[in-house]
């Protein structure tokens, strides 16, 4: 204030120099530190990742264990075509729901309190609030689906083992696989987060994320040959195949076009999410 004063009072017709902008009040690292304060704070949080783990954990060892119960009554080719990989991590399909609606919360719930508000007030740079905050819940997001997947695949290939018909972390492809999966998992809640963050409506977002990765693969499988495997492929569910699948069928992308894709819906998202965070008020 006394800084401010001295200035004004120094040149009183303000034109030889400008009156000194007082700092921002948070740096990134700031912002960083009380969006991990705020993420960590909520009880919701802590229920969503443990959802996503006994989703992942408990799916995995009830399938592997049904399929050591019923090994000796199948046929022939349903043993060649087993994928004991594939198989342990199916509960993908559910925890990606979980840790989706996760990132949805980490923004909407602020602006269910109007607490955003709080926070743009501290931190006028709004892009600068939505980076830190994609910062901290990726690499939450990214902790919590590698080790999901990790446990899951071992839990689920000891439970294989009795059977001798589980694969080893060495495997051709295999880690790539396992690793894939964590990483599908974050990119899914970064979704959520940024649909959060454009549609800022806890049900709106969470919708269109359901429809994004369930709801269009449906609709997907009622073209007609060879439409529908054609378009399944390139949504990012089929994308998503593609960087957990350790077999490569005809009908999938490979790994890498598949990740390239996969990495471009989360970007158009974010980008929109960005430019429209800055373009309307709170």
């Amino acid at each position: 204030m006394t800084t401010t004063l001295q200035a004004i009072l120094a040149n009183p017709d303000g034109k030889h120099s400008a009156v000194p902008r007082p700092p921002d009040r948070l740096g990134m690292k700031g912002v960083i530190a009380s969006e991990w304060t705020k993420l960590r704070s909520v009880r919701s949080t802590w229920w969503t990742v443990a959802s996503t783990f006994a989703i992942m954990i408990g799916f995995g060892a009830l399938l592997s264990w049904a399929y050591v119960s019923r090994f000796d009554r199948l046929d022939l080719s349903e043993r060649l075509s087993f994928d004991p990989t594939a198989h342990a991590l199916r509960g993908l399909f559910l925890a990606q729901l979980a840790i989706g609606v996760l990132g949805v919360l980490a923004i909407t719930n602020e602006y269910a309190t109007g607490m955003i508000r709080n926070t743009f007030g501290a931190v006028p740079q709004r892009s600068a609030v939505l980076a830190a905050k994609l910062t901290v819940f990726g690499a939450v997001a990214l902790v919590v689906g590698e080790v999901a997947s990790f446990v899951t695949f071992f839990a689920g290939q000891a439970i294989l083992a009795q059977k001798n018909i589980g694969a080893g972390i060495g495997d051709p492809h295999v880690l790539r696989a396992v690793f894939g999966t964590g990483v599908y998992l974050a990119g899914i809640g970064i979704m959520g987060l940024g649909l959060g963050a454009l549609l800022r409506r806890t049900a709106g977002a969470i919708s269109a994320l359901f429809a994004l990765v369930l709801v269009l693969p449906i609709l997907a499988e009622a073209l007609p040959s060879p439409w529908n495997t054609d378009v399944i492929k390139v949504l990012p569910g089929g994308a998503g195949q593609a960087i957990t699948a350790v077999r490569q069928t005809s009908d999938s992308l490979s790994a890498g076009p598949g990740l390239a894709l996969f990495l471009g819906y989360i970007a158009v998202i974010l980008v929109a999410a960005f430019l429209t965070l800055e373009r309307r008020d709170a």
